[in-house]
């Protein structure tokens, strides 16, 4: 897979947050998208997943030397995001059941949810997990999705220590061999990537 950001810029009213930004990415390879909040970090990670359409400029993505087709994109990529909701009215199973005729699970679901230490609640509906245990199950369905790229957005947020080192397995077991791209000002979340790239209102 190879990501090329072509020149992109991205206006809100009266704010400009990028102007002809161009980065590139190829598997394997990890980078973290680091700044100051309010910096653009997660509208960025945003542009390049192509959630959000840049205001000049495109992102491309490759796949075995053909340019994907731009509707096709999210059939490789994975996100996790704070914003991003679960559906709580399901229980882990159900959900992680549902998720995973959209993508290709990295292992059993069963397997997975012993991975993420949740097993005694594989039955429990989603709404009564805590803010941590979410955490948990977000970071779940991007990692052990089988893509190409990896995208990750404050992927601490609500971990308590063993959280984060559940995070740091996971990256370290299952994200060495693709593209990922994490976007966080905190060192916990952006020490496993090998290249920085800095992002700041121009």
């Amino acid at each position: 897979m190879k990501i090329t950001v072509q020149h992109i810029s991205k206006r809100f009213g009266e704010e400009l947050l990028f102007d002809a930004l161009s980065l590139g990415f190829d598997t394997p390879s990890s980078t973290a998208l680091l700044g100051i909040n309010g910096s653009g970090k997660s509208t960025l990670l945003q542009l390049i997943a192509t959630y959000i359409v840049p205001s000049k400029g495109e992102v491309i993505y490759e796949h075995e030397g053909q340019v994907l087709d731009p509707d096709l994109i999210f059939n490789h990529i994975s996100f996790c995001a704070p914003y991003l909701e679960l559906i709580e009215e399901m229980t882990l199973k159900e959900f992680l059941d549902y998720h995973f005729t959209f993508k290709t699970p990295l292992l059993p679901i069963d397997e997975i949810i012993r991975y993420i230490g949740l097993d005694a609640s594989k039955d429990k509906l989603i709404e009564k997990f805590s803010s941590g245990m979410k955490q948990r199950v977000k970071l779940a369905q991007a990692i052990f999705s089988d893509t190409a790229a990896v995208f990750l957005d404050e992927p601490c947020t609500n971990l308590d220590e063993n959280g984060i080192a559940l995070y740091h397995r996971m990256i370290e077991g299952f994200c060495r061999h693709r593209i990922l791209l994490v976007a966080s000002n905190d060192k916990n979340e952006y020490d496993v990537c090998e290249t920085m790239h800095r992002v700041g209102s121009i």
